[in-house]
């Protein structure tokens, strides 16, 4: 599957008949904001706001120390699939109190992918039990944070409860190729999850 970029027009090619939505979910401070301006062709919509000595009071600042803003709605970014089909990115604030926001936003949405930090692998078991509650499918893309411990991936599959059919993969969400390799194993993961239903 490769990925036809568009012109640095904002508009819609109108060749384009049909429009894919897949959520970039994750907790707090672990990339999605980067990750979905890294892959979007258009300028990515950004709801960002600094952080503040309140928001600390509620946040977990571990580890973020050069983070001074967080996305407070949501992130939205769009990719040229072929010249009939495009892929919306929605990226969802991290912090546990906007849970409920990033719920709603699951609504038509093929599946997700939870981006990890291994400095705190811990967090990510709340995004991915809400996304079984709901039952979206998703892969986890485990973000290559330069001060971030290197792990085996059966370790992180390990550490993470992961079922054997969930994708696991690396990527750097700051790299367009990294990024859409991530991208690719979620829609592999999704294809094959059609296939099965199908002749079920």
């Amino acid at each position: 599957m490769g990925f036809a970029p568009a012109s640095d027009d904002v508009y819609l090619r109108p060749t384009v008949r049909r429009a894919l939505k897949v959520l970039v979910v994750g907790h707090f401070a672990v990339g999605k904001t980067t990750f979905v301006g890294t892959l979007s062709e258009i300028k990515p919509l950004r709801t960002e706001e600094v952080l503040t000595q309140a928001g600390a009071l509620v946040d977990d600042l571990a580890g973020t120390r050069d983070k001074t803003t967080t996305t407070v709605a949501l992130d939205f970014g769009r990719l040229t699939l072929n010249p009939s089909l495009v892929l919306y990115l929605f990226g969802t604030p991290g912090q546990q109190r906007f849970t409920r926001l990033w719920e709603d936003m699951t609504r038509g949405a093929l599946g997700a992918l939870v981006l990890a930090d291994t400095r705190r692998l811990s967090h990510s078991f709340e995004v991915m039990g809400t996304l079984e509650d709901l039952g979206l499918p998703y892969a986890v893309a485990v973000n290559d944070f330069d001060d971030a411990p290197v792990h085996d991936l059966d370790e992180v599959r390990e550490a993470l409860d992961l079922l054997p059919e969930t994708p696991l993969v690396r990527c750097d969400a700051r790299d367009p190729d990294s990024s859409t390799r991530a991208l690719i194993a979620l829609a592999a993961y999704l294809l094959s999850r059609d296939a099965e239903l199908e002749h079920a």
